[in-house]
């Protein structure tokens, strides 16, 4: 029998497929359900899914919450370390492409993380933010607004 590990704003509930299978949910529209549980009446609407990751943002009873779910094969990734992250370090940033740059967001010194913002490069009319691919810690900015780069020049240098 599985069990399926629920995380509803952060307190976490264990429901077999027994549970599952004996609550009393009956559809009433659309992404709407009523279920009662212990005598009691529950109105439930599903706000939002992301099913790549397994969340939903319900409504219960006009209480929103958010809800993390995990079956048997989530349980069992997570209790062999797969989903441990690691950290990837940058050297240089370096223009992908010929162009101008027409903003520069970091500053030397500052601590980047993978998606941090850090200039703005004008190319074949189109406005293109290269961000960090990794973290960091910015240790020279070769670059001013409206200087003019060719496709792999540095215009970053990491520590």
């Amino acid at each position: 029998m599985a069990n399926y590990d629920i995380t509803i704003d952060k307190e976490k509930f264990i429901l077999s497929s027994k549970d599952i299978a004996s609550l009393d949910i009956v559809p009433i529209g659309n992404q709407q359900f009523h279920a009662l549980r212990q005598d009691r009446s529950y109105k439930i609407k599903i706000l939002n899914t992301d099913f790549a990751n397994k969340t939903m943002t319900i409504e219960v009873n006009g209480n929103s919450y958010e809800m993390v779910l995990a079956d048997e094969y989530d349980q069992m990734v997570q209790k062999m370390g797969l989903l441990t992250t690691k950290t990837h370090k940058i050297n240089n940033i370096k223009a992908p492409m010929p162009g101008l740059i027409i903003d520069v967001m970091a500053s030397i010194g500052q601590k980047v993380e993978s998606g941090t913002p850090l200039i703005v490069l004008s190319a074949m009319k189109m406005e293109n933010i290269i961000t960090s691919q990794g973290e960091g810690i910015i240790k020279s900015i070769n670059v001013e607004v409206n200087d003019a780069v060719d496709k792999g020049q540095l215009i970053i240098e990491m520590e």
